[in-house]
């Protein structure tokens, strides 16, 4: 699986935002580190991790709200994994900012969560990554977040 999601990732991140596809390597990077946690969900994780920032490719976004937009793409697009679609659809707890942009509804409806340890476990990796890719903590990161 993650043969597939880094090239893909790649192709939609490196050049168009740069700095992006540093922190999804961040992202998968902690992923790896946390493998002997998750059993036979490593790999799905570490995959889902590389990928969860794909909808801020110009060519995907098209609502804006990228949790939404990249797992459109891995759905009718690249027809990945279910299960590495929905960890990319409900990242980094997806529904506030989707409640607070009025697409909770609409996320909700086209994407199940993946199980909670999963969700965690990717929340815990992007929120220990900082936009260059280096190791932070979840405090400043939500931080640097709220700067933006």
């Amino acid at each position: 699986m993650t043969e597939w999601a880094y090239p893909l990732a790649e192709s939609l991140l490196s050049e168009s935002l740069p700095r992006r596809w540093k922190h999804s390597l961040g992202v998968a990077e902690r992923a790896r580190a946390i493998a002997g946690a998750l059993g036979s969900d490593a790999e799905l994780l570490e995959a889902a991790a590389v990928l969860h920032d794909i909808g801020c490719a110009p060519d995907l976004a098209k609502t804006g709200f990228h949790p939404l937009d990249g797992a459109r793409y891995l759905r009718d697009v690249a027809q990945a994994d279910e299960r590495v679609i929905r960890l990319v659809a409900h990242h980094s707890c997806a529904w506030m900012e989707a409640e607070a942009r009025g697409f909770r509804e609409e996320l909700e409806a086209e994407f199940q969560r993946e199980v909670p340890e999963l969700t965690d476990a990717l929340c815990f990796c992007d929120m220990n990554t900082t936009p260059d890719g280096t190791p932070t903590n979840p405090v400043d990161r939500v931080n640097e977040i709220a700067g933006r």
